[in-house]
């Protein structure tokens, strides 16, 4: 099981820190455990935490009155999200829930901003994490119109190895199909028949709780 300090050592902001800074952000993060199914923030509420991911599996979404809902994408160990909100003050849009027992790592909002104040490199990886994140969102609404579900997959188990995103990914990602149809937004059913055609191509092996991804690029292009 993953640490906080697993985490911080993964996080390329936090390596350009002096050995102070770190020890001061170390103490002032609260680590908590979120059950499967439980929310980690909810759309509307007041942000107070920029957080980060140090062992498990979440999903951004919104869910509407009309009892619809829809994904964003999937945070993973090693990810950290909220910077946003935080930089525009305002309420959380969206819910972040753990498709399985989630521990997160939660900085307040006074250091986050601290950092921003004092830290180039922080600032450097805020700016390029914004960046990565804007690309990911446009991808997929891309995706979601012009797309088939077998490319649609391919993207989502794609997007879950960007370096800066997701710095604690190897090629073997730890999910089950019922978890990846849920960020694809896909049926289970589906997602079996998808993956069967993905490995197919040599672009991914299946296993029992894995998928051990043997072409990213290939991924990222399937379908086109």
């Amino acid at each position: 099981m993953q640490t906080l300090d697993d985490l911080l050592n993964a996080s390329r902001w936090a390596k350009q820190l002096t050995a102070e800074e770190l020890n001061q952000i170390r103490r002032d993060i609260v680590v908590r455990t979120i059950p499967a199914g439980g929310y980690l923030c909810m759309k509307g509420e007041a942000v107070e935490y920029w957080t980060g991911i140090i062992d498990g599996l979440t999903k951004m979404t919104s869910h509407w009155p009309t009892g619809k809902a829809t994904s964003f994408v999937g945070l993973s160990s090693g990810s950290w999200f909220g910077e946003g909100s935080l930089l525009k003050d305002e309420p959380r849009r969206y819910d972040v829930i753990a498709l399985r027992e989630t521990r997160i790592a939660c900085m307040k909002r006074s250091r986050f901003h601290e950092l921003l104040d004092h830290s180039i490199p922080f600032n450097r990886f805020v700016l390029m994490q914004l960046n990565e994140r804007l690309s990911q969102f446009i991808g997929m609404v891309e995706h979601e119109r012009l797309l088939d579900p077998d490319a649609r997959l391919a993207r989502c188990i794609a997007s879950m190895f960007n370096p800066l995103l997701y710095p604690d990914s190897g090629i073997e990602l730890h999910i089950s199909q019922e978890e990846i149809g849920l960020l694809a937004g896909i049926s289970r059913q589906r997602v079996n028949r998808s993956l069967a055609r993905l490995a197919e191509a040599g672009l991914l092996r299946v296993g029992y709780g894995t998928l051990t991804v043997l072409d990213v690029v290939g991924l990222r292009s399937f379908g086109d």
